[in-house]
């Protein structure tokens, strides 16, 4: 019973090493899927980057902006409170 246990056991230890063993050649790089999934992400993080800096170009024009100070002066002067 033991040499049929231990027989058992180095068949299924080196049947796993086989199993596991890859038999593919080995592919260097990215398939077309992997280039176009990076591709749209690109292009999503720049669609979103343009209107962002759009928007932060906005602000600092709105706070560096003398319009903005006199607005302020004259809502402060007729006691206004924004709306």
């Amino acid at each position: 019973m033991k040499l049929l246990s231990a027989a058992t056991a180095s068949l299924l230890v080196t049947g796993t090493q086989a199993l596991a063993a890859s038999g593919a050649k080995e592919s260097s790089g990215l398939g077309l899927a992997g280039i176009v999934f990076i591709a749209f992400i690109a292009v999503v993080i720049l669609f979103q980057l343009l209107p962002g800096l759009n928007m932060f170009v906005d602000i600092v024009k709105g706070i560096f902006s003398s319009e903005a100070e006199s607005r302020a002066q004259d809502a402060v002067k007729e006691n206004k409170t924004g709306v």
